[in-house]
């Protein structure tokens, strides 16, 4: 019986070692990626949500707008002072800046 003896090849655990380090480094990219898509998915979730909300409020405003001449004062005025701080010529304005 011959005994045949082969050389390890120095190479051979190198190439292994250099093939576990990339299937390792690709696996924990494809992790991140779906931990990053995942995290865009809520974001995109919440901004719908968020565009619901305001189309809600443009609508608000739009049948507030198209409810008559009158409605349409109103409006405007409750805006005015609101949003803008307006007052009505000789109006007199009182802040409460003790904030209670």
């Amino acid at each position: 019986m011959k005994v045949i003896k082969r050389k390890k090849r120095k190479g051979s655990f190198l190439l292994h070692t250099a093939i576990f380090a990339f299937a390792i480094y690709i696996i924990v990219a494809l992790v991140n990626q779906q931990v990053q898509i995942s995290q865009k998915r809520q974001e995109l979730a919440a901004v719908k949500q968020k565009i619901i909300i305001q189309q809600v409020k443009n609508e608000d405003i739009k049948h507030a707008l198209s409810t008559g001449a009158n409605g349409n004062s109103d409006y405007i005025e409750r805006v005015a002072r609101e949003s803008l701080n307006f007052a009505k010529p000789g109006e007199r304005v009182f802040v409460n800046i003790a904030g209670n």
